[in-house]
């Protein structure tokens, strides 16, 4: 009943997000009262580092396992002994660079930061083919068990080595205690125990892609990072602090929705491959509800960005708000990142994927050098320009040979976007006529005005009224129409 099991699973990590937004939002806002910028800081020029290091971290065979269309138990036990060699790797080069890191950032407490840090890469060698299985079986309850509960491990352990005083150290006892138990509970549930690695495998194409998507994810890495290294070496901790805050309350909420209906629509998009008419119509019907939920998000967020900060963060962090609204055009252009990386990654063209992403890497990285001289404004002002102009070449790129075309990007996208202008044109208008004295108040009210001026511009339009007839069929987790043959006959056992 692997239909049954995506729609119900589906349903289950939708919620488990739900629970992890609310989980992580109430440590930010607690942690946010109990540390400074400057620990934040701190731990963001730790990632810079360990974060580059953990792109190794599984090779790219996680996801080489999903996208297989058989797999066998030989193959899995190799890629597991392969994760397990990499991260002995990584930590030992980890400590290597420790000292490295300290004195690039002038900072000797990086050095027992990126130690502890370290250790992280352990959990994740031994979990990364158990959490893939889970995943490719569509077992999607036991990866929403996983994930919820690490987090709120994690999250209770952070918050209570704050309230002790621990200061930029209980951010690094959140990060451990969260890989740790998600590492302990992935083996416990996947059931899956490997064995001893034998030649003939035959997992040469499986490292293959898996090296291609490293590929990518190491010039990603760079483009999405530099900013950070850049600002910490120029600009010190408590610049990067105020900048990394206002790109993760950005990307929070999006992250949130984004990892589980990808989480659904990959596997199944892979099985469609070969079949281009009905992989067209599953891209489409996906990409709906993702769209849908995420441009008028970023909207908003971006007209009430104050509002936000003060009650997430506090008024220590009033300056992150200014940030984070010169980023919202690059958030707005991320969050049709996936709309191309489904194609590239089910298709098995992580190839093409690490060609563009040289390119794109190089520009970005480019922008942020010649902005960097006047302040963490004019970096965020740098992403978001390059992103918006590499966007439709990148789209022309990754569609050329596949059966999505920019035209169906534009089918899908064009409704929710003119809907979010109008509506936050609307909220404009709103709050220059009015604004209550409660921070909260003032929020709901928005949110009440802009969902129901986004709702009736999005009816309005041209086939409004037929595209949220499809909108409310996709939400049941993308159930594919009746034009799809269910997904128990698309998969194989």
């Amino acid at each position: 009943d692997l239909r049954g099991r995506s729609v119900r699973g589906g349903a289950v990590t939708l919620g488990s997000q739900a629970l992890k937004f609310v989980l992580q939002t109430g440590s930010m806002v607690v942690l946010a009262r109990l540390l400074t910028p400057s620990d934040y800081g701190l731990i963001g020029m730790a990632t810079v580092f360990t974060g580059f290091i953990a792109i190794f971290k599984d090779l790219g065979l996680s996801q080489a396992t999903i996208q297989r269309d058989t797999i066998t138990q030989e193959q899995v036990s190799v890629l597991f002994w392969v994760n397990v060699l990499a991260s002995a790797v990584l930590i030992a080069i980890t400590a290597a660079l420790a000292p490295a890191a300290a004195w690039f950032f002038g900072e000797p407490r990086l050095m027992p930061i990126m130690l502890a840090l370290s250790v992280t890469f352990a959990f994740t060698g031994l979990s990364a083919q158990h959490y893939a299985l889970l995943r490719r079986q569509m077992r999607f309850s036991a990866v929403a068990f996983i994930d919820v509960a690490s987090t709120a491990f994690g999250v209770a352990a952070g918050i209570a080595a704050a309230l002790l005083g621990a200061g930029y150290w209980s951010l690094v006892i959140l990060t451990l205690a969260m890989v740790a138990s998600a590492a302990l509970l992935t083996w416990i549930l996947s059931g899956w125990r490997p064995g001893l690695p034998r030649r003939g495998s035959n997992v040469r194409s499986m490292l293959a892609f898996g090296g291609n998507l490293t590929g990518f994810n190491i010039v990603n890495y760079f483009s999405r990072n530099a900013d950070n290294l850049l600002i910490g070496w120029f600009w010190g901790a408590g610049s990067l602090g105020l900048y990394s805050k206002a790109y993760h309350l950005l990307t929070l909420p999006l992250q949130q929705f984004i990892a589980p209906i990808s989480a659904v629509v990959v596997p199944a998009l892979s099985r469609l491959q070969n079949d281009p008419p009905r992989y067209r119509r599953y891209y489409r019907q996906a990409l709906l509800p993702l769209m849908a939920l995420a441009l008028p998000l970023i909207v908003f967020a971006t007209l009430q960005a104050r509002e936000l900060v003060l009650l997430v963060l506090g008024e220590q962090w009033l300056a992150v708000a200014r940030v984070f609204v010169l980023l919202s055009p690059a958030a707005l252009i991320g969050a049709s990142y996936v709309a191309t990386g489904w194609v590239y990654v089910s298709l098995g063209r992580a190839d093409r994927q690490f060609r563009w992403g040289l390119l794109a890497s190089t520009l970005t990285v480019a922008g942020f050098a010649i902005s960097i001289p006047w302040g963490i404004e004019a970096v965020a002002a740098s992403f978001s320009i390059v992103s918006v102009a590499l966007r439709y070449p990148s789209v022309v790129y990754c569609f050329r040979g596949t059966p999505i075309t920019p035209r169906d990007l534009l089918e899908v996208v064009w409704r929710p976007a003119v809907a979010s202008g109008i509506a936050g044109s609307g909220l404009w208008s709103a709050n220059l006529a009015a604004a209550p004295e409660s921070l909260v108040a003032e929020l709901l009210l928005s949110a009440a005005v802009f969902l129901a001026v986004y709702g009736l511009t999005w009816f309005l339009l041209p086939g409004g009224q037929k595209s949220l007839r499809e909108l409310a069929a996709a939400a049941a987790l993308l159930k594919p129409s009746s034009r799809i043959r269910p997904l128990e006959e698309l998969y194989q056992p």
